[in-house]
Protein backbone atom coordinates (compact mmCIF):
# COMPACT_ATOMS: atom_id res chain seq x y z
CA UNK A 1 0.00 0.00 0.00
CA UNK A 2 3.10 2.73 0.86
CA UNK A 3 4.38 1.36 -2.78
CA UNK A 4 1.55 2.53 -4.34
CA UNK A 5 0.90 6.12 -2.55
CA UNK A 6 5.02 6.87 -3.59
CA UNK A 7 3.89 5.81 -6.82
CA UNK A 8 1.04 8.21 -6.96
CA UNK A 9 2.91 10.89 -5.53
CA UNK A 10 5.70 10.78 -7.88
CA UNK A 11 3.26 10.61 -11.19
CA UNK A 12 1.52 13.44 -9.17
CA UNK A 13 5.09 15.05 -9.40
CA UNK A 14 5.75 13.84 -13.05
CA UNK A 15 2.50 15.59 -14.44
CA UNK A 16 2.36 18.58 -12.25
CA UNK A 17 6.62 19.43 -14.02
CA UNK A 18 4.90 18.32 -17.44
CA UNK A 19 2.48 20.86 -16.92
CA UNK A 20 4.97 23.28 -15.80
CA UNK A 21 7.50 22.54 -18.86
CA UNK A 22 4.39 22.75 -21.17
CA UNK A 23 3.24 25.97 -20.02
CA UNK A 24 6.95 27.45 -20.28
CA UNK A 25 7.42 26.15 -23.84
CA UNK A 26 3.81 27.84 -24.45
CA UNK A 27 5.68 31.20 -22.95
CA UNK A 28 8.60 30.74 -24.96
CA UNK A 29 6.61 30.33 -28.30
CA UNK A 30 4.37 33.32 -27.95
CA UNK A 31 7.57 35.09 -26.85
CA UNK A 32 9.38 34.47 -30.05
CA UNK A 33 6.51 34.72 -31.91
CA UNK A 34 5.86 38.53 -30.40
CA UNK A 35 9.21 38.91 -31.00
CA UNK A 36 9.77 37.99 -34.38
CA UNK A 37 6.54 39.86 -35.74
CA UNK A 38 7.74 43.35 -33.84
CA UNK A 39 10.75 42.88 -35.65
CA UNK A 40 9.11 42.08 -38.77
CA UNK A 41 7.00 45.72 -38.38
CA UNK A 42 9.70 47.84 -37.49
CA UNK A 43 11.96 46.44 -40.43
CA UNK A 44 8.81 47.12 -42.26
CA UNK A 45 8.32 50.63 -40.86
CA UNK A 46 12.06 51.58 -41.73
CA UNK A 47 11.86 49.90 -44.77
CA UNK A 48 8.08 51.84 -45.74
CA UNK A 49 9.33 55.33 -44.11
CA UNK A 50 13.27 55.75 -45.95
CA UNK A 51 13.73 53.18 -48.85
CA UNK A 52 10.28 51.72 -50.66
CA UNK A 53 6.26 52.46 -50.57
CA UNK A 54 3.57 50.43 -52.10
CA UNK A 55 1.48 52.81 -54.63
CA UNK A 56 -1.97 52.02 -56.16
CA UNK A 57 -2.97 53.97 -59.31
CA UNK A 58 -6.47 55.51 -58.09
CA UNK A 59 -7.74 57.26 -61.51
CA UNK A 60 -7.01 57.16 -65.42
CA UNK A 61 -4.99 60.38 -65.27
CA UNK A 62 -1.89 58.91 -66.18
CA UNK A 63 -3.21 56.58 -69.32
CA UNK A 64 -1.53 55.10 -71.06
CA UNK A 65 1.87 54.97 -69.30
CA UNK A 66 0.34 54.30 -66.18
CA UNK A 67 -3.33 52.18 -66.06
CA UNK A 68 -6.16 52.63 -63.03
CA UNK A 69 -5.65 49.47 -61.04
CA UNK A 70 -1.63 49.26 -61.25
CA UNK A 71 0.09 48.73 -58.15
CA UNK A 72 3.88 50.30 -57.87
CA UNK A 73 6.61 50.35 -56.18
CA UNK A 74 8.22 53.59 -55.22
CA UNK A 75 11.81 54.36 -54.29
CA UNK A 76 12.66 56.97 -51.88
CA UNK A 77 15.95 56.10 -52.28
CA UNK A 78 16.46 58.13 -55.34
CA UNK A 79 15.80 61.42 -54.64
CA UNK A 80 16.15 61.00 -51.05
CA UNK A 81 13.68 60.16 -48.29
CA UNK A 82 11.90 62.43 -46.04
CA UNK A 83 13.03 61.84 -42.10
CA UNK A 84 9.12 61.55 -39.94
CA UNK A 85 7.36 65.02 -40.52
CA UNK A 86 4.68 64.23 -37.49
CA UNK A 87 3.78 61.67 -34.83
CA UNK A 88 1.54 59.12 -35.16
CA UNK A 89 0.26 55.50 -35.28
CA UNK A 90 2.31 53.60 -37.93
CA UNK A 91 0.49 51.91 -40.90
CA UNK A 92 -2.08 54.03 -40.26
CA UNK A 93 -3.29 57.95 -41.41
CA UNK A 94 -3.98 58.46 -37.35
CA UNK A 95 -1.51 61.40 -36.43
CA UNK A 96 -1.43 63.85 -33.38
CA UNK A 97 -3.18 66.79 -35.12
CA UNK A 98 -1.33 70.10 -35.52
CA UNK A 99 2.14 68.31 -34.51
CA UNK A 100 4.86 68.57 -36.64
CA UNK A 101 8.82 68.02 -36.44
CA UNK A 102 11.76 69.16 -37.76
CA UNK A 103 12.79 67.63 -40.93
CA UNK A 104 15.64 67.11 -43.18
CA UNK A 105 15.88 65.02 -46.52
CA UNK A 106 18.55 62.54 -46.57
CA UNK A 107 21.21 62.85 -49.28
CA UNK A 108 19.63 60.72 -52.89
CA UNK A 109 21.59 59.42 -55.64
CA UNK A 110 19.43 61.85 -58.38
CA UNK A 111 16.88 64.94 -58.18
CA UNK A 112 14.17 65.15 -60.00
CA UNK A 113 14.94 65.21 -63.49
CA UNK A 114 12.32 66.55 -66.59
CA UNK A 115 9.42 64.29 -67.53
CA UNK A 116 10.51 61.99 -64.69
CA UNK A 117 7.25 60.91 -63.15
CA UNK A 118 6.86 61.73 -59.55
CA UNK A 119 4.76 60.59 -56.39
CA UNK A 120 4.24 63.68 -54.31
CA UNK A 121 1.50 65.07 -51.86
CA UNK A 122 -1.44 67.29 -52.79
CA UNK A 123 0.54 70.55 -52.32
CA UNK A 124 -3.20 72.90 -51.43
CA UNK A 125 -4.62 70.31 -48.94
CA UNK A 126 -4.24 72.01 -45.56
CA UNK A 127 -3.07 69.37 -43.37
CA UNK A 128 0.69 68.59 -42.79
CA UNK A 129 2.89 68.05 -45.68
CA UNK A 130 2.90 63.80 -44.43
CA UNK A 131 -0.68 64.05 -43.91
CA UNK A 132 -1.94 65.08 -47.22
CA UNK A 133 -3.32 62.78 -50.43
CA UNK A 134 -0.01 61.60 -52.21
CA UNK A 135 -0.82 62.30 -56.31
CA UNK A 136 1.40 60.73 -59.31
CA UNK A 137 2.32 62.96 -62.27
CA UNK A 138 5.00 63.57 -64.58
CA UNK A 139 7.44 66.29 -63.98
CA UNK A 140 7.11 68.51 -67.38
CA UNK A 141 9.07 71.01 -66.03
CA UNK A 142 11.43 71.61 -63.30
CA UNK A 143 13.13 74.75 -61.48
CA UNK A 144 14.16 77.24 -63.66
CA UNK A 145 12.06 76.37 -67.14
CA UNK A 146 9.90 78.75 -68.75
CA UNK A 147 6.69 76.88 -70.09
CA UNK A 148 4.07 77.73 -72.28
CA UNK A 149 1.08 75.87 -73.96
CA UNK A 150 0.17 76.68 -77.20
CA UNK A 151 -2.35 75.11 -79.33
CA UNK A 152 -2.35 71.96 -76.46
CA UNK A 153 1.44 71.85 -77.98
CA UNK A 154 3.36 71.54 -74.71
CA UNK A 155 7.01 74.48 -74.43
CA UNK A 156 9.71 73.96 -72.63
CA UNK A 157 12.28 76.42 -72.58
CA UNK A 158 10.93 77.66 -76.22
CA UNK A 159 11.55 73.96 -77.72
CA UNK A 160 8.15 71.43 -78.33
CA UNK A 161 8.12 68.76 -75.38
CA UNK A 162 5.56 66.47 -76.05
CA UNK A 163 6.18 62.70 -76.49
CA UNK A 164 3.89 60.93 -78.35
CA UNK A 165 4.12 57.36 -76.45
CA UNK A 166 3.37 59.31 -72.92
CA UNK A 167 -0.25 60.68 -73.10
CA UNK A 168 -3.18 60.81 -74.22
CA UNK A 169 -5.80 63.86 -75.58
CA UNK A 170 -8.77 64.01 -77.24
CA UNK A 171 -9.60 64.19 -80.89
CA UNK A 172 -12.51 64.96 -82.97
CA UNK A 173 -13.12 61.70 -85.71
CA UNK A 174 -15.11 62.70 -88.49
CA UNK A 175 -16.40 59.81 -90.68
CA UNK A 176 -16.57 59.97 -94.51
CA UNK A 177 -20.16 58.63 -94.35
CA UNK A 178 -23.09 58.37 -91.82
CA UNK A 179 -21.28 55.22 -90.31
CA UNK A 180 -21.03 54.16 -87.16
CA UNK A 181 -17.11 54.46 -85.23
CA UNK A 182 -16.62 50.78 -83.85
CA UNK A 183 -16.00 51.12 -80.57
CA UNK A 184 -14.59 47.78 -80.51
CA UNK A 185 -12.42 48.45 -82.99
CA UNK A 186 -11.12 51.99 -81.79
CA UNK A 187 -10.53 49.69 -78.61
CA UNK A 188 -8.51 47.20 -80.06
CA UNK A 189 -6.32 49.98 -81.59
CA UNK A 190 -5.73 51.15 -78.14
CA UNK A 191 -8.43 54.31 -77.72
CA UNK A 192 -11.30 54.97 -76.24
CA UNK A 193 -14.58 56.62 -77.65
CA UNK A 194 -16.12 59.41 -75.20
CA UNK A 195 -19.54 60.05 -76.95
CA UNK A 196 -20.99 61.30 -80.65
CA UNK A 197 -20.60 65.03 -81.26
CA UNK A 198 -22.91 64.80 -84.81
CA UNK A 199 -24.25 61.78 -86.39
CA UNK A 200 -21.13 61.45 -88.52
CA UNK A 201 -18.19 62.73 -85.77
CA UNK A 202 -17.22 61.32 -82.51
CA UNK A 203 -14.94 62.50 -79.73
CA UNK A 204 -11.79 59.74 -79.09
CA UNK A 205 -9.26 59.92 -76.03
CA UNK A 206 -5.52 58.46 -77.68
CA UNK A 207 -2.40 58.59 -78.34
CA UNK A 208 -1.20 59.96 -80.58
CA UNK A 209 0.03 56.54 -82.12
CA UNK A 210 -3.03 55.81 -82.10
CA UNK A 211 -4.29 58.74 -84.06
CA UNK A 212 -2.07 57.84 -86.61
CA UNK A 213 -3.52 54.12 -87.01
CA UNK A 214 -6.93 55.61 -87.18
CA UNK A 215 -6.36 57.69 -89.47
CA UNK A 216 -5.38 55.46 -92.13
CA UNK A 217 -9.33 53.26 -91.58
CA UNK A 218 -10.88 53.98 -95.03
CA UNK A 219 -14.51 54.80 -93.30
CA UNK A 220 -12.00 58.34 -91.33
CA UNK A 221 -12.50 61.22 -93.20
CA UNK A 222 -10.48 63.14 -90.20
CA UNK A 223 -8.83 63.47 -86.92
CA UNK A 224 -8.12 66.36 -85.43
CA UNK A 225 -6.96 67.36 -81.83
CA UNK A 226 -10.24 69.07 -79.72
CA UNK A 227 -8.60 72.47 -78.89
CA UNK A 228 -10.24 74.87 -77.15
CA UNK A 229 -10.53 78.29 -78.59
CA UNK A 230 -7.95 81.18 -77.20
CA UNK A 231 -10.67 83.19 -76.15
CA UNK A 232 -12.43 80.42 -73.75
CA UNK A 233 -11.94 81.09 -70.27
CA UNK A 234 -12.96 77.81 -68.60
CA UNK A 235 -10.34 77.36 -66.40
CA UNK A 236 -11.28 81.14 -64.52
CA UNK A 237 -14.72 79.96 -63.56
CA UNK A 238 -13.39 77.75 -60.59
CA UNK A 239 -12.06 77.91 -57.19
CA UNK A 240 -8.21 77.50 -58.19
CA UNK A 241 -6.39 80.87 -57.62
CA UNK A 242 -3.87 79.97 -60.08
CA UNK A 243 -6.45 78.81 -62.63
CA UNK A 244 -7.65 82.45 -62.81
CA UNK A 245 -3.97 83.81 -63.12
CA UNK A 246 -3.28 82.36 -66.57
CA UNK A 247 -5.47 82.43 -69.16
CA UNK A 248 -8.13 81.17 -68.38
CA UNK A 249 -7.79 78.11 -71.07
CA UNK A 250 -5.71 74.86 -70.49
CA UNK A 251 -5.07 74.35 -74.23
CA UNK A 252 -3.34 78.61 -74.31
CA UNK A 253 -0.71 79.23 -71.39
CA UNK A 254 1.60 82.22 -71.92
CA UNK A 255 4.66 81.15 -70.72
CA UNK A 256 5.58 81.02 -67.31
CA UNK A 257 9.13 80.65 -65.26
CA UNK A 258 9.53 77.57 -62.65
CA UNK A 259 10.43 79.13 -59.36
CA UNK A 260 13.94 78.14 -58.29
CA UNK A 261 15.76 78.32 -55.01
CA UNK A 262 17.59 81.50 -55.12
CA UNK A 263 15.41 83.09 -58.14
CA UNK A 264 14.29 86.55 -57.80
CA UNK A 265 10.79 86.79 -58.94
CA UNK A 266 9.16 90.34 -60.68
CA UNK A 267 5.89 90.72 -58.66
CA UNK A 268 3.40 92.20 -60.73
CA UNK A 269 -0.76 91.95 -59.86
CA UNK A 270 -0.84 90.11 -63.40
CA UNK A 271 1.24 87.19 -61.92
CA UNK A 272 0.78 87.09 -58.77
CA UNK A 273 -2.31 84.96 -58.71
CA UNK A 274 0.23 82.51 -60.26
CA UNK A 275 3.14 82.97 -57.83
CA UNK A 276 0.83 83.96 -54.38
CA UNK A 277 0.87 80.10 -53.10
CA UNK A 278 4.41 79.96 -53.30
CA UNK A 279 5.08 82.81 -51.30
CA UNK A 280 2.15 82.54 -48.95
CA UNK A 281 1.12 79.21 -48.69
CA UNK A 282 4.49 77.16 -49.14
CA UNK A 283 7.19 79.58 -47.39
CA UNK A 284 4.89 80.89 -45.23
CA UNK A 285 5.00 85.19 -45.41
CA UNK A 286 2.63 87.19 -44.79
CA UNK A 287 1.95 89.72 -47.39
CA UNK A 288 -0.63 92.55 -47.52
CA UNK A 289 -1.37 93.11 -51.49
CA UNK A 290 -2.19 96.66 -52.65
CA UNK A 291 -3.40 98.64 -56.19
CA UNK A 292 0.33 97.42 -57.48
CA UNK A 293 2.01 97.61 -54.42
CA UNK A 294 3.06 93.89 -52.10
CA UNK A 295 4.29 94.46 -48.54
CA UNK A 296 6.18 91.24 -47.23
CA UNK A 297 6.74 90.80 -43.95
CA UNK A 298 6.43 94.52 -43.23
CA UNK A 299 8.38 95.42 -46.07
CA UNK A 300 7.45 96.91 -49.37
CA UNK A 301 9.22 95.23 -52.28
CA UNK A 302 8.35 94.31 -55.77
CA UNK A 303 10.52 91.53 -55.84
CA UNK A 304 10.74 88.05 -53.90
CA UNK A 305 13.71 85.52 -53.25
CA UNK A 306 12.60 82.16 -53.92
CA UNK A 307 13.44 79.70 -50.99
CA UNK A 308 12.56 76.43 -52.33
CA UNK A 309 12.55 74.45 -55.38
CA UNK A 310 9.04 74.16 -57.59
CA UNK A 311 8.14 71.90 -60.43
CA UNK A 312 5.41 71.51 -63.05
CA UNK A 313 3.07 68.52 -62.84
CA UNK A 314 1.01 67.19 -65.83
CA UNK A 315 -0.72 63.86 -66.09
CA UNK A 316 0.15 62.02 -69.19
CA UNK A 317 -3.87 62.13 -69.50
CA UNK A 318 -3.54 65.67 -70.79
CA UNK A 319 -7.51 66.26 -71.00
CA UNK A 320 -8.34 63.85 -68.12
CA UNK A 321 -5.79 65.07 -65.43
CA UNK A 322 -6.35 67.45 -62.53
CA UNK A 323 -2.68 68.46 -62.12
CA UNK A 324 -0.76 71.79 -61.92
CA UNK A 325 -2.33 73.46 -64.56
CA UNK A 326 -5.14 73.27 -62.03
CA UNK A 327 -3.08 74.24 -58.60
CA UNK A 328 -0.09 75.33 -59.50
CA UNK A 329 3.32 74.62 -58.66
CA UNK A 330 4.83 71.59 -56.41
CA UNK A 331 7.43 72.18 -53.85
CA UNK A 332 10.22 69.96 -53.46
CA UNK A 333 9.42 69.51 -49.95
CA UNK A 334 6.13 67.75 -51.22
CA UNK A 335 7.92 64.73 -53.46
CA UNK A 336 7.40 61.30 -52.15
CA UNK A 337 9.87 59.29 -54.74
CA UNK A 338 10.15 57.70 -58.11
CA UNK A 339 7.91 54.69 -58.74
CA UNK A 340 10.11 52.12 -60.44
CA UNK A 341 8.34 48.78 -61.07
CA UNK A 342 3.97 47.86 -61.45
CA UNK A 343 3.90 44.48 -59.29
CA UNK A 344 0.77 44.07 -60.08
CA UNK A 345 -2.21 45.42 -61.94
CA UNK A 346 -5.66 44.75 -61.90
CA UNK A 347 -8.17 45.32 -65.00
CA UNK A 348 -11.58 47.09 -62.63
CA UNK A 349 -13.60 47.01 -66.05
CA UNK A 350 -13.16 42.99 -67.13
CA UNK A 351 -12.06 41.98 -63.03
CA UNK A 352 -9.01 40.09 -64.08
CA UNK A 353 -5.28 40.59 -63.40
CA UNK A 354 -3.58 42.28 -66.66
CA UNK A 355 -0.90 39.71 -66.86
CA UNK A 356 1.35 41.33 -69.32
CA UNK A 357 2.20 44.60 -66.88
CA UNK A 358 3.04 41.97 -64.08
CA UNK A 359 6.59 43.31 -62.78
CA UNK A 360 6.75 46.01 -65.75
CA UNK A 361 9.17 48.95 -65.20
CA UNK A 362 7.88 52.04 -65.02
CA UNK A 363 9.18 54.41 -67.65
Amino acid sequence: MARTDKSDRKSRRSKSTSNVDTKQKAKSWAKEWFDALLWAAVAALIIRTFFFEAYRIPTPSMERTLMTGDFLIVSKVNVGARTPMTIGIPFTSIHIKGLTLPWVRLPGWSDVERNDIVVFNYPIDDVAIAQKTNYIKRAVAIPGDTLEIRNKILYINGERADYKEHFEQLYTVKMRERLRLSEAKVRVAGGDILGAETPTSYVVNMTADVREVISTWPEIESVVPRIRPESSNEYARNNFTFRRGMSGNPDFIEPMVIPAKGMIMELTPENWPIYRDVVVRYEENDVVVGDSTFTINGVETSTYLVQKDYYFMMGDNRDNSEDSRHWGFVPDDHVVGKPFIVYFSWDMENKMPRFGRLFSFVE
